[in-house]
């Protein structure tokens, strides 16, 4: 299929699917006039780099992890041995990100409570 058909089939614009494809994630076959032709398994890798983009994994890691996954259901499935360990590694800095984030947080409202009660709300 050629890329607006992808475009139709995944939901993901054009641009996303070139840059996929200039990561590493995706690798259509070309054309000797160079027009991209995707398969039915572009299709699901695509599903599986939004779910993994999802998750919060950035797209250097998605390519290592990719080839380690199969999908199961409505899920993904870990295949290679050392992958676990790599996705729990990065559940770790995800937490320590939203941990930060709800200090950040808490100093802001405190801030704001500190407000003389006119400048409290929307500007004037």
């Amino acid at each position: 299929m050629r890329m607006k058909e992808m475009v139709r089939r995944t939901g993901v614009h054009e641009r996303l699917l070139r840059y996929y494809e200039q990561q590493g994630l995706l690798t259509p076959e070309r054309l000797p006039s160079g027009y991209r032709i995707y398969g039915e398994a572009d299709v699901e890798t695509v599903r599986r780099i939004r779910c993994l983009l999802a998750a919060g994994l950035p797209t250097s890691l998605i390519g290592q992890v990719l080839p380690c996954i199969r999908a199961e259901d409505d899920r993904l499935v870990p295949t290679c041995p050392d992958l676990v360990a790599q996705l729990r590694r990065e559940s770790e800095r995800i937490t320590q990100a939203i941990e930060e984030l709800q200090a950040s947080r808490t100093m802001l409202d405190t801030v704001i409570a500190a407000a003389p009660l006119q400048s409290a709300g929307a500007p004037s």
